[in-house]
């Protein structure tokens, strides 16, 4: 281990520690603020500034040879960026990527772990800068390009450390064996335990959380020894880079080749994640993104482990309330964060079409649902809160799927353009919700990426819960929400949720959201439907990403 990387691993060892009780005791807990407030106010005003700083330039970072300019990144509030990036050559970054592996696997888990922990400390004190980059390529609202995009990534990144660190604790480095023979001297080995690395990692990022999806599969593969090669979607290249500028100014202080961690740009007419994934060298790929390709990526790219996050059809069940405003208050808010561009947005809501019973006396479907469109309504009158909890939609192929879903059902609630008063050009849309009957199951049982969401009419909550277990058991679901006031009722939604292996979110209507998920405390999907392999984060998540290599030797007895 070198020195530099001693002394980080020494500096955020505390930590560290407590990273290690969060996740056993699965309590709240973060070191980096979600509170703009706690940030330098200095780095906060002049983070806008900063960000158009890096506009209409090269971004430089230390890599191989490259072998063309790429960039084409168009902010979702209307203007480009104009900046562009090296594509290093990958038959070159590879072969500098093989050869710095030795160094960084021999240096041992403490001097990885050290250098993780750095990098993820500069990262957080950049929080209000990565905001702006993760706000001006995905389409996040201010607060929420800071909050996801800064310290929740951040936090999700520590986390897959510590899962990390606990693996590789577990290893001794050294045993002595011994076996007694009775009345003959016993037998004694010297044996050591080696951590290899898998081989170069691929993290292949997406366009919506830039950073929140990118951080657990870069700093797991990392802290474990592999090599890190950062896609970024063409889309949303810049919070990549800047995570990979700090990650290799950490290496190279640590005494480490910065390639370790390479940013592999490309562009939407010319790209290159197929032939990345396929290479020999390749053995770990972190994907985010569309079942096609997560599948091809799991059908094809064998000689790698993958860990894919795709779609799903994320659900709530209504049986019974006991306030229903509040119900459709909190709804209202997960249906409209970030225009449902979350992997954690509830697309399939079912109510009996009997009605429900509440606090108030029992209520119609119609009734149901108006207070649900109502909710919405009233929730993003004021059109500057409405831009901020929407954003901006990130793609335009998001804003046509608006147009086109609106034929799939009865419409209750339109979906209508915002302007924002900064960004007039920017592409703003509130929620479009749906009626439809159960038997239109080709409507709901899709997933209808962006603020597109249904409410399916059922016989009954029985009724319900069979077709929520038969569509997730069929193509997945990342959250699943219900309401209920009946206990035999909640039973039956836990079994349920069991049954499809999707994290359940009762009687929610406070101030947590079905689409909210808590490091050190949430399992951030299961890996046990079609909507996601892996889970983020559990031991699991990083533990196959390295082996263990045995020697021995006979030895002598103590």
């Amino acid at each position: 281990m070198t020195q530099s990387a001693q002394q980080m691993f020494d500096r955020h060892r505390q930590t560290l520690d407590q990273a290690v009780e969060a996740i056993s005791s699965r309590d709240f807990w973060t070191p980096y603020p979600e509170n703009m407030k706690k940030y330098p106010e200095d780095a906060v005003k002049g983070a806008p500034s900063k960000f158009e700083s890096l506009l209409n330039q090269p971004f430089t970072l230390k890599a191989v040879e490259s072998t063309r300019q790429v960039g084409s990144e168009v902010s979702p509030y209307g203007f480009d960026l104009g900046i562009t990036y090296d594509q290093p050559d990958s038959e070159a970054l590879i072969a500098a990527m093989q050869k710095a592996m030795p160094a960084w696997r021999d240096a041992g888990a403490e001097a990885r772990v050290g250098v993780c922990l750095e990098i993820l400390a500069r990262l957080n004190a950049m929080s209000p800068d990565i905001a702006q980059a993760v706000m001006h390529t995905s389409g996040q609202g201010p607060m929420m390009a800071f909050q996801a995009g800064g310290p929740h990534a951040q936090d999700r990144g520590l986390e897959a450390v510590t899962y990390a660190w606990q693996a590789m604790a577990q290893i001794p480095a050294t045993a002595k064996w011994v076996k007694p023979q009775g009345k003959h001297d016993p037998l004694v080995l010297d044996k050591r335990y080696h951590i290899v690395p898998r081989g170069i990692s691929l993290v292949v990022a997406c366009s919506t959380f830039p950073t929140w999806n990118t951080y657990p599969g870069l700093f797991a593969s990392l802290a474990t020894g592999n090599p890190v090669i950062l896609k970024p979607h063409p889309g949303a290249i810049l919070p990549v880079a800047m995570t990979a500028r700090v990650a290799q100014e950490v290496l190279e202080e640590a005494g480490f080749d910065p390639c370790l961690v390479s940013l592999v740009p490309d562009s939407a007419d010319a790209p290159v994640t197929k032939t990345l994934a396929l290479d020999p060298a390749v053995k770990l790929i972190d994907f985010t993104g569309s079942n096609a390709f997560g599948d091809w990526l799991i059908q094809n790219a064998t000689q790698a482990q993958v860990f894919a996050e795709k779609a799903g059809i994320n659900s709530v069940i209504i049986d019974s309330v006991d306030n229903l405003k509040a119900v459709t208050m909190n709804l209202a808010f997960s249906l409209s964060l970030y225009s449902g561009q979350m992997c954690t947005t509830s697309q399939a809501i079912y109510v009996p079409k009997g009605g429900i019973e509440t606090a108030e006396g029992h209520l119609s479907f119609d009734e149901v649902t108006a207070a649900l469109s109502k909710a919405i309504d009233k929730f993003l009158s004021d059109n500057d809160r409405a831009c901020a909890v929407l954003g901006a939609i990130q793609s335009p192929a998001t804003e046509a799927r608006i147009d086109e879903c609106r034929g799939l059902g009865e419409i209750l609630l339109d979906s209508e353009p915002r302007e924002h008063a900064q960004f007039p050009k920017a592409r703003i849309h509130t929620p479009l919700l749906l009626k439809v009957d159960a038997e239109q199951k080709a409507a709901y049982s899709e997933e209808r990426f962006g603020p597109i969401s249904f409410v399916i009419a059922t016989e009954d909550t029985a009724h319900s819960i069979a077709l929520a277990r038969e569509v997730i058991l069929e193509k997945g679901a990342i959250t699943l929400g219900a309401y209920t006031t009946d206990d035999n009722v909640a039973e039956q939604f836990e079994e349920l949720a069991m049954d499809v292996a999707a994290p359940l979110s009762l009687n929610m209507d406070g101030g947590v959201f079905v689409n909210q998920s808590a490091a050190f405390s949430d399992f951030h999907a299961t890996g046990g439907n079609p909507a996601a392999n892996a889970s983020l984060c559990d031991q699991a998540f990083v533990a196959s990403r390295f082996v263990v290599v045995q020697s021995r030797r006979h030895g002598q007895p103590d």
